[in-house]
């Protein structure tokens, strides 16, 4: 069965004292029924690994290929080896800002998994897509285009998250009917492309601004199995009170 997940994405913030420091306080953070993973600046990973927390420690990003004339970036093989068990694909200001379109995305689910390593998968869709109704089409196409071809053994090792970026840092606020209404139509287009019971397998992350006043209604809801955090992530009191929300 499906495991709940609080995962904290540190997106391009902290120095590296405050980098170590956030990560010995998260370590200690006792949660017995979620599995806890931190997303700090790739920078950081080797040093927060070499701590030897009991942490999943994940990268924000990489590039799909082993090696080669990539200027300035990371592979899977050397996440891998600084200690990395998860990376973040199609984060939605990795789509909108960096132009990562769905193939590319399909490139990197395929260059983790090849090496072992979770994924985390993002997808979710903007304001204007929600105000036309026709955000279910929407992120159906992106779990289509970038994750469905995987085999049910393959997609295990797959975690949604669904980001309403509508719903992040615009003043608007998801419900947390309007959050399981999309969570439910993930898991039932998982289970009608593979079957019911690698729905069932599979993690539903929230990521629309997640945070410790709306953290345990969302995660009572059916069909959320956690949260994706940014902001609330990068203090640790915070993102204690979101992981103890289950």
């Amino acid at each position: 069965m499906r495991k709940n997940i609080v995962a904290g994405n540190w997106k391009m913030n902290l120095s590296e004292n405050d980098a170590v420091e956030l990560a010995k306080e998260v370590a200690e953070i006792k949660v017995e029924n979620a599995e806890i993973i931190i997303f700090p600046p790739a920078i950081f990973i080797p040093t927060i690994s070499k701590l030897g927390l009991k942490l999943k420690i994940g990268a924000q990003n990489f590039y799909p290929k082993d090696k080669g004339a990539f200027t300035g970036e990371i592979s899977i093989t050397q996440l891998k080896d600084a200690g990395v068990s998860y990376v973040l694909v199609g984060h939605s200001e990795r789509r909108t800002i960096l132009k990562e379109d769905n193939e590319f995305l399909k490139d990197k689910v395929n260059a983790a998994l090849e090496h072992d390593v979770k994924v985390v998968f993002c997808c979710g869709e903007e304001l204007t897509i929600r105000e036309k109704g026709t955000e279910n089409e929407f992120v159906k196409s992106q779990l289509v285009e970038s994750v469905f071809h995987l085999n049910a053994d393959q997609l295990k090792n797959v975690t949604i998250a669904y980001e309403p970026i509508w719903a992040i840092g615009t003043g608007l606020t998801a419900s947390k009917e309007q959050a399981e209404a999309m969570h439910l139509f993930i898991r039932e287009t998982i289970a009608n492309h593979y079957n019911q019971e690698v729905a069932n397998s599979v993690s539903i992350l929230y990521g629309g601004s997640c945070n410790p006043s709306n953290a345990k209604e969302l995660f009572a809801c059916p069909n959320v199995d956690g949260g994706l955090i940014g902001g609330a992530a990068l203090k640790s009191a915070d993102f204690s009170s979101i992981a103890s929300s289950f």
